[in-house]
């Protein structure tokens, strides 16, 4: 069995640890990757009938970092074609921050998105960034159209004369990412004339061909600027794009720019009557289990529940609202901050009426389960990332411990609600990280001199090492702890009646993203 197998970890008289090559072993075994119970991306997407197609449309990287990014692309188009599958356009991305998901899946994928969060600045921060993105989207839109009819000429230009063209239609696509710039840039001259209802055409002379040819490709590429503007129309509101100027041709051709302004005009209209559909909502609101969505959305339809690394408590009462509710569908949860969650059985004389975030599953709850703070602290470290070389600070945990110690010794406080915060990169030494953290934890400094901080110091430095070690035990251990809160989130889902298919994905790269695995869940 399990047991016998690690029996040999601990002591079984004093309870420590005895054999670390073991207890490494048995942590890799109770991860999710371990235990095989995650779900792999490709497997969902292939049954959902979609295939990942990487980042496209708007380069997110000129708004995001690159942990950001990665995370927004992947997401979104899971949502997408979850969305796509149950047949639906609305979104509700719970716990939204500045609009980073949400933006990206309104403005690429077409979404009616709602996106809400517990704080205003957070929201009006979501409305800027919104802005810069649309801003960026017409600015893509405008270069790709340009880049393309330069590279055309340049071609036209250089192509070796051909004695006959044959006219074929030309699979019209919106340009809206790179790839079909790349594809667009591809297509030979005669692939780009439109059906003209000849089957051939020969012309021997070499200025003939290339006139004809150029003549051709303009109105080729008109055709293509309607699908275009009509993409990026669908996708923004109306006001959000500016009508293209056609200056730059030079064939004197009035009669076709008239009818390519009708076009425009034609297009802005029918866009403005469907604009309401494709709009991004910041809302400001607290989320809780109660919490009525009806009452902060007033057209809540069928949809999509979505979060994106939801703090502490809020990633567990996604899931109770999923549930809860029938408008929504189907939910994509990515959740974080697990030392933030309330436990139902750390604090015994807590409110027994109160929803807490841990333990979810009846199974776990009758068996009174509790991780404690310590643990759940634990599983916010990166093993993935340490095994890759980004070590833990070591120096500025050193300065916490000892300022720990420090605390409870002079002042005999155990507890506190204030915290400390990143005071360490702020600091230029031992002395004044101390000071800075005691004024921020309200307590007088006055009464400790420098020689007494620095006796403090002088007297643990040398167990640093050790601090490093256990440090190190607490990050082999981090995915266990992790899996306990993620099946405890699963378990909860297959204990309801009214899910179809649940399971835990790992959607990100945990090197880029640690807090990599998302709980997805679809209704009958």
């Amino acid at each position: 069995t399990d047991d016998d197998m690690f029996s040999d970890v601990f002591c079984e008289n004093s309870k420590k640890l005895i054999n670390v090559h073991l207890f490494a072993l048995a942590a890799k075994y109770y991860s999710l990757s371990g235990l095989s119970v995650s779900t792999p991306l490709e497997d969902i997407l292939e049954a959902l009938r979609g295939d990942s197609q990487g980042p496209t449309g708007i380069k997110t990287e000129e708004f995001m970092n690159n942990k950001k990014s990665h995370e927004v692309q992947v997401m979104a188009d899971l949502v997408d074609k979850i969305a796509s599958y149950c047949g639906i356009k609305q979104v509700i991305d719970i716990g939204s921050g500045k609009g980073y998901l949400s933006s990206f899946l309104s403005m690429q994928y077409n979404l009616k998105v709602y996106g809400i969060d517990s704080s205003i600045t957070n929201t009006n921060g979501a409305l800027e960034r919104s802005r810069k993105l649309k801003k960026h989207w017409r600015a893509y839109q405008t270069r790709g159209r340009t880049n393309l009819k330069n590279q055309r000429l340049e071609k036209a230009n250089e192509r070796p004369v051909e004695s006959e063209i044959k006219c074929k239609a030309v699979d019209e696509k919106p340009l809206n990412n790179d790839s079909s710039l790349r594809s667009l840039d591809q297509v030979p001259i005669q692939d780009s004339v439109p059906s003209c209802g000849l089957t051939e055409i020969v012309v021997p002379e070499t200025s003939k061909l290339t006139e004809v040819a150029l003549v051709a490709q303009t109105q080729s590429e008109d055709s293509k600027l309607s699908e275009e503007v009509l993409a990026t129309l669908d996708v923004l509101p109306v006001d959000a794009v500016e009508v293209f100027s056609s200056s730059q041709r030079n064939c004197g051709e009035l009669c076709e720019e008239e009818k390519a302004q009708r076009r425009m005009a034609s297009l802005k209209a029918k866009a403005k009557k469907s604009s309401e559909s494709n709009l991004y909502f910041p809302l400001t609101s607290c989320i809780t289990a109660e919490t009525e969505l009806s009452d902060i959305i007033t057209d809540l339809e069928d949809c999509v529940m979505v979060g994106l690394h939801t703090c502490g408590n809020l990633a567990a009462n996604t899931l109770r609202i999923f549930t809860a509710k029938p408008e929504i569908k189907a939910v994509c949860s990515v959740g974080c901050c697990y030392h933030l969650l309330s436990e139902q059985f750390e604090n015994q004389e807590a409110c027994p009426e109160e929803v807490w975030g841990f333990p979810m599953c009846q199974y776990l709850k009758d068996k009174g389960w509790c991780c404690g703070r310590n643990a759940r602290m634990s599983a916010c470290l990166a093993l993935e990332r340490v095994a890759v070389g980004q070590m833990l600070p070591t120096e500025s945990l050193f300065y916490r411990a000892v300022l720990q110690v420090i605390i409870e010794e002079i002042y005999g406080v155990t507890k506190s609600d204030q915290h400390v915060g990143k005071t360490f990169s702020k600091s230029s030494s031992f002395v004044d990280y101390a000071r800075k953290s005691l004024k921020k934890l309200e307590l007088d400094d006055s009464k400790l001199p420098d020689s007494c901080i620095m006796d403090y110091y002088e007297k643990y430095k040398d167990r640093m090492n050790e601090l490093e070690a256990f440090n190190m035990l607490k990050v082999v251990l981090a995915p266990c702890i992790e899996a306990l809160i993620l099946l405890d989130r699963l378990c909860y889902l297959k204990e309801q009646d009214n899910i179809a298919w649940s399971g835990l994905v790992k959607l990100f790269d945990p090197v880029k993203s640690p807090r990599c695995y998302a709980v997805i869940a679809l209704k009958k």
